[in-house]
């Protein structure tokens, strides 16, 4: 199944894409309304207005410093997850994405990095929590937040990850526990970024990573039982591959590379890019030309 990632209400629709995630609140904090023909997307915890209207918000590190855009790392700022009003706010627009389509795409969720947060609430939190180890309690805050969000969606929840596979990374840097994660998550979302794929030999590798990461995951319960059945063994995953300005036969070849691991693929932020190369790659099945060896 192919997909695209939009903010063009317009482009939900297109013949060429099986579904859409459309963005109703993204990293600069503008804010859209839900559509009914597309999965509803949140930036959850990236928001630049946010930031820069109350630095309050902002998670910081040990020495003080902001998780801001000016700082290295960050392409964009970042919201500090223990923040019980925000948080607040992002699950009334949860309420309001699920209001228009049951499924909903939970995008940014997760501490910057390693090192944060450091604010008062957060040490008063831990110190609070019983936790002796501060990644264990950063990991709570995530997972207990994607579970309320989850409970609150009647349909699919996917979830973005960061695109590191490597054990205990997404933990340590962002708070991710990907086994805890999987009880409450549908279908995770990898994007895998590129403005070339000209060489895709890396695509594979993080690819088979998450491939490795995820098969091992055994959800239980009634979150099994809403697990759809193509997560025999694990919580699925899906590829997501940027779209703009990249020429149509290394999309192609892209594709068929990330749908050799991924559920499904999906296309981020250029549709009329990404439509060409899927019907490109659509022709090429029917004529029987294989990508991948000597091309111009």
């Amino acid at each position: 199944m192919y997909g695209v990632v939009t903010r063009n209400a317009k482009e939900v629709d297109w013949p060429e894409f099986d579904l859409a995630f459309y963005e109703v609140k993204d990293v600069t904090g503008r804010a859209a309304a839900p559509l009914s023909d597309a999965v509803n997307m949140v930036s959850c915890f990236g928001d630049n207005a946010a930031a820069n209207g109350n630095p309050e918000l902002v998670p910081v590190n040990p020495d003080g410093e902001l998780a801001t855009r000016d700082r290295t790392y960050f392409d964009w700022a970042y919201i500090c997850p223990t923040n019980e009003k925000y948080c607040a706010g992002l699950l009334e627009i949860v309420d309001d994405c699920v209001a228009e389509n049951e499924d909903v795409r939970l995008d940014d969720v997760g501490f910057p990095r390693e090192e944060y947060c450091h604010c008062d609430r957060c040490t008063r939190l831990f110190e609070e929590s019983g936790y002796d180890d501060r990644f264990e309690w950063r990991a709570s805050v995530i997972t207990d937040f994607v579970a309320e969000a989850a409970a609150r969606i009647p349909g699919r929840t996917y979830l973005t990850l960061y695109p590191d596979p490597y054990p205990g990374h997404l933990y340590r840097r962002a708070g991710l526990d990907l086994d805890a994660l999987a009880e409450h998550v549908d279908e995770f979302v990898v994007p895998l970024y590129d403005t070339h794929y000209g060489t895709t030999y890396w695509l594979e590798t993080i690819a088979k990573g998450f491939e490795s990461a995820l098969g091992g995951a055994e959800p239980s319960g009634s979150a099994l039982d809403r697990r759809s059945e193509d997560s025999e063994g694990g919580t699925p995953f899906s590829i997501e591959l940027y779209a703009v300005n990249v020429d149509v036969d290394d999309l192609v070849h892209a594709t068929e590379v990330a749908e050799a691991y991924a559920k499904d693929v999906f296309f981020g932020y250029d549709a009329s890019n990404a439509a060409a190369a899927i019907r490109r790659k659509k022709a090429d099945a029917r004529e029987g030309v294989t990508h991948g060896g000597d091309r111009d």
